[in-house]
């Protein structure tokens, strides 16, 4: 199996965690937003930055609180044309080992999501980037976007009648 390549890592070593809450500030580069967006499939990725904060749950758990903000440009769905979109937005996740994942439960909008800690690091970059995959418009669209609906198609027997019309007379 390979090795993932990540476009914004920002490794925190655990080591480095003590009893006072580890706070950075983090931004991406050109270069690892140009990644990001092929990554999401944006247009370009013009910003993104973040603040993050960790402290120590106990031992072996750690809570990660941060706020991110990005300026982004995806393709319209309807038109394809490029909608520019900002997001500014707050997420929690705790770290801690698998044997101790809570059960399943659907997350609350301020209840922190669990991750399985691996390794001796926690990547604060890439939990960035994952988050602003989720909070990504799925169907971005311009305002003044709309799919045309053809008022004869509805009345005239559905989209199978105007295909039987298409239909080319055979040779008898």
């Amino acid at each position: 199996m390979t090795d993932l390549i990540l476009e914004f890592p920002r490794p925190v070593p655990l080591a480095r965690l003590g009893s006072e809450a580890f706070r950075q500030r983090i931004e991406a580069t050109p270069n690892e937003r140009a990644g990001l967006a092929r990554r999401f499939d944006l247009i370009s990725l013009d910003h993104l930055a973040a603040t993050v904060e960790l402290r120590r749950q106990g031992a072996k758990v750690v809570l990660l609180e941060a706020a991110f903000e990005a300026k982004f440009v995806q393709s319209c769905v309807i038109t394809l044309d490029p909608v520019a979109g900002t997001i500014s937005n707050r997420f929690s996740l705790v770290y801690g080992p698998p044997e101790t994942e809570p059960p399943q439960i659907e997350p609350g909008e301020d209840e922190a999501v669990f991750e399985p800690l691996k390794g001796d690091a926690i990547d604060i970059g890439e939990a960035v980037a994952q988050e602003l995959s989720l909070a990504l418009p799925v169907f971005p669209h311009l305002p003044e976007a709309r799919i045309e609906t053809d008022a004869a198609t509805a009345l005239s027997g559905g989209a199978f009648a105007v295909l039987a019309r298409l239909r080319r007379p055979t040779d008898s």
